[in-house]
Protein backbone atom coordinates (compact mmCIF):
# COMPACT_ATOMS: atom_id res chain seq x y z
CA UNK A 1 0.00 0.00 0.00
CA UNK A 2 1.12 3.40 -0.99
CA UNK A 3 -0.09 6.65 0.21
CA UNK A 4 -0.32 9.42 -2.86
CA UNK A 5 -0.74 13.14 -1.85
CA UNK A 6 -1.79 15.92 -4.05
CA UNK A 7 -2.54 19.97 -3.35
CA UNK A 8 -4.33 22.45 -5.10
CA UNK A 9 -5.43 25.85 -4.29
CA UNK A 10 -8.88 26.60 -3.15
CA UNK A 11 -11.08 28.59 -1.30
CA UNK A 12 -12.79 29.21 2.52
CA UNK A 13 -13.21 25.75 4.17
CA UNK A 14 -16.06 23.49 3.77
CA UNK A 15 -19.19 23.50 5.85
CA UNK A 16 -19.32 19.91 6.34
CA UNK A 17 -18.39 16.41 5.63
CA UNK A 18 -19.14 13.87 3.20
CA UNK A 19 -18.92 9.97 2.70
CA UNK A 20 -18.96 7.82 -0.02
CA UNK A 21 -18.55 3.91 -0.93
CA UNK A 22 -16.96 1.33 1.76
CA UNK A 23 -13.55 0.24 1.34
CA UNK A 24 -14.50 -2.51 3.15
CA UNK A 25 -17.52 -4.31 0.84
CA UNK A 26 -14.42 -3.91 -1.56
CA UNK A 27 -15.54 -0.64 -3.52
CA UNK A 28 -13.97 3.19 -3.35
CA UNK A 29 -14.34 5.24 -0.24
CA UNK A 30 -13.80 9.40 -1.32
CA UNK A 31 -14.25 10.72 2.56
CA UNK A 32 -13.97 15.04 2.50
CA UNK A 33 -13.70 17.15 5.49
CA UNK A 34 -13.05 20.82 6.03
CA UNK A 35 -9.36 21.67 5.36
CA UNK A 36 -7.66 24.60 5.91
CA UNK A 37 -8.33 27.87 4.09
CA UNK A 38 -6.66 28.46 0.86
CA UNK A 39 -5.90 24.50 0.26
CA UNK A 40 -7.37 21.63 -1.29
CA UNK A 41 -5.45 18.62 -0.05
CA UNK A 42 -5.81 14.95 -1.40
CA UNK A 43 -3.98 12.02 0.07
CA UNK A 44 -4.39 8.74 -2.15
CA UNK A 45 -4.09 5.06 -0.27
CA UNK A 46 -3.50 2.54 -3.15
CA UNK A 47 -2.20 -0.62 -3.66
CA UNK A 48 -1.76 0.14 -7.33
CA UNK A 49 1.58 0.76 -8.42
CA UNK A 50 2.94 3.54 -10.83
CA UNK A 51 -0.53 5.55 -11.06
CA UNK A 52 0.47 8.95 -9.30
CA UNK A 53 0.65 10.44 -12.96
CA UNK A 54 -3.15 9.58 -13.40
CA UNK A 55 -4.53 10.29 -10.06
CA UNK A 56 -2.59 13.98 -11.18
CA UNK A 57 -4.53 14.18 -13.96
CA UNK A 58 -7.84 13.49 -13.12
CA UNK A 59 -7.40 16.09 -10.11
CA UNK A 60 -6.25 18.60 -12.44
CA UNK A 61 -9.15 17.85 -14.57
CA UNK A 62 -11.43 18.50 -11.93
CA UNK A 63 -10.23 21.26 -9.53
CA UNK A 64 -7.76 23.09 -12.10
CA UNK A 65 -10.68 25.25 -13.46
CA UNK A 66 -12.97 25.78 -10.66
CA UNK A 67 -12.31 27.20 -7.45
CA UNK A 68 -13.23 24.75 -4.88
CA UNK A 69 -13.43 24.95 -1.08
CA UNK A 70 -10.67 23.95 1.08
CA UNK A 71 -10.70 20.22 1.98
CA UNK A 72 -9.10 17.58 3.07
CA UNK A 73 -10.08 14.76 1.06
CA UNK A 74 -9.27 11.09 1.23
CA UNK A 75 -9.30 8.42 -1.04
CA UNK A 76 -9.35 4.25 -0.24
CA UNK A 77 -9.21 3.28 -4.19
CA UNK A 78 -8.92 -0.33 -3.64
CA UNK A 79 -7.92 -0.41 -7.70
CA UNK A 80 -10.87 1.37 -9.25
CA UNK A 81 -10.76 2.94 -12.64
CA UNK A 82 -10.75 6.76 -13.40
CA UNK A 83 -14.04 6.47 -14.57
CA UNK A 84 -15.32 5.23 -11.14
CA UNK A 85 -12.87 7.08 -9.23
CA UNK A 86 -14.93 10.49 -10.55
CA UNK A 87 -18.16 9.00 -9.99
CA UNK A 88 -17.62 8.79 -6.40
CA UNK A 89 -16.06 12.08 -6.50
CA UNK A 90 -18.78 14.06 -7.69
CA UNK A 91 -20.99 11.82 -5.81
CA UNK A 92 -19.35 13.33 -2.56
CA UNK A 93 -19.38 17.04 -3.55
CA UNK A 94 -22.76 17.14 -4.27
CA UNK A 95 -23.64 15.37 -0.94
CA UNK A 96 -21.01 17.49 0.50
CA UNK A 97 -23.21 20.83 -1.04
CA UNK A 98 -26.15 19.58 0.40
CA UNK A 99 -24.82 19.70 3.97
Amino acid sequence: MQTLSFQFSAGHPAQGRALVGCVGSGDLEVMLEPGTSGTLAIAVVTSVNGGEQRWQQLFQRMFSDQQMPALNITIHDFGATPGVVRLRMEQALEELSHV
